[in-house]
């Protein structure tokens, strides 16, 4: 044994002064749609200057609704490049959905790219803005609006520091964004003149596109672009100036009996759509989700649709009923059932209903009903129930 010692000593001094192996690369950790956070600041405010025909196509590096980052240089094998900016909440972008999914459709075999990108803040939207939509324009939101409507283009999220959308400079949405192979503008505006879907199909966008292909000049290189404008974060002073002026609305609780409440499900004066929740300050369901039903107020109440609150308190309880709606701002219409028959209310609001809370139900302007649910409600669906009524709609 012994004699094997030097060979031994020698390979452990080789072994010693070698170059270490190399570390094993990090594996590189891929965001999830669902794990990326989004993260919206304020922005200072300042002049937006909008990019001009011939200019470069800004770089930018996106978190898209797939989970993965996009970059302009992912897109260089594309003949053209088509930059959207658009958005979830605005009823000229919904209304121009369908056709941007059509015309990504129809050129992609051209080598026609497609990117929309949604440039506004959350914090610059305001409740009363969300009228033609069950969605917000946050991150989350996203990735419902592009699963529901099976968008076919990459969707990406600007909504952190908007530093994206300050160099194209998007006026409104949707505004289109064209470039060709060297990546010069060669349009900017809409993508056709009639917002109503079902009349034109994206014309202006497509005879640009078209133009470009053939290694033309533009015919109509530049036109205005008609839409809910751009949500820059500076804009939340007016959000902050909403809920002030919400929460200086007066609150008060009125008394109704059987035929009042009969009279509120036929619904023969408002010509609205009425929403109607009934709740009680003991249902811990009903407080918990009581204040979501005041967001449904505020975002359609400019729209045909009205919410109103009715407590099921025991009738000595009004004062209890009327501190908890002070303390949510719900300045609604609110009543307080203060009859002895709790269960002759059941059968009035809907002879469907078991009697448990929470429930709600929906009345169109003919007392038809519309939407019931017992318990507490998704909030998603209900929204979705409101905005796809033919009485309110997703555009003008």
């Amino acid at each position: 044994m012994l004699r094997y010692l030097p060979i031994l000593s020698l390979f452990l001094l080789c072994a010693c002064n070698a170059d270490p192996a190399p570390a094993a690369a990090p594996e590189e950790k891929t965001t999830t749609a669902k794990e990326f956070k989004a993260d919206p600041q304020l922005v200072d405010e300042q002049e937006v200057i909008p990019l001009t025909l011939g200019a470069d196509a800004p770089d930018f590096k996106l978190m898209g609704v797939d989970g993965s980052y996009h970059t302009l240089a992912d897109y260089t094998a594309a003949e053209v490049l088509v930059v959207v900016f658009t958005c979830n909440h605005c009823p000229t972008a919904q209304a121009y959905e369908q056709r941007l999914k059509d015309f990504t459709a129809d050129y992609k075999a051209k080598g026609v790219q497609v990117i929309a990108i949604s440039p506004n803040s959350p914090l610059g939207v305001m409740y009363n803005e969300l009228g033609y939509s069950d969605l917000d324009d946050r991150y989350e939101d996203m990735l419902i609006r592009a699963k529901d409507a099976e968008f076919n283009f990459p969707y990406l999220y600007d909504g952190d520091d908007q530093a994206v959308s300050l160099k194209y400079g998007p006026a409104a949405t949707p505004q289109a964004f064209v470039f060709d192979k060297a990546r010069k503008l060669s349009y900017v505006g809409r993508l056709d003149k009639v917002e109503k879907p079902g009349t034109l199909n994206a014309d202006d966008l497509r005879a640009a596109v078209d133009d470009v292909l053939a290694g033309r000049e533009v015919a109509l290189a530049q036109t205005k672009t008609f839409g809910c404008s751009t949500k820059w974060a500076w804009k939340a002073d007016y959000k902050v100036k909403d809920e002030a002026k919400w929460q200086e609305e007066p609150v008060a609780l009125n008394t109704i009996d059987i035929a009042g409440v009969e009279t509120l499900l036929k619904n023969e004066d408002s010509g609205k759509l009425r929403l109607i929740n009934l709740w009680a300050t003991w249902c811990g369901p009903c407080v918990a989700e009581y204040p979501d039903f005041l967001v449904l107020h505020r975002m359609y109440s400019g729209r045909d649709f009205e919410f109103i609150s009715i407590s099921t308190d025991k009738p000595n309880r009004g004062a209890q009923a009327l501190k908890f709606l002070e303390k949510t701002n719900s300045s609604v219409t609110n009543y307080h059932f203060t009859g002895d028959d709790i269960y002759e209310l059941v059968e009035a609001i809907d002879p469907e209903w078991n009697g448990a809370i929470p429930y709600t139900i929906m009345v169109d302007p003919e007392g038809k009903v519309v939407y019931r649910h017992q318990a507490e409600v998704d909030f998603l669906h209900l929204r979705r129930a409101i905005v796809d009524h033919p009485l309110i709609g997703r555009y003008f």
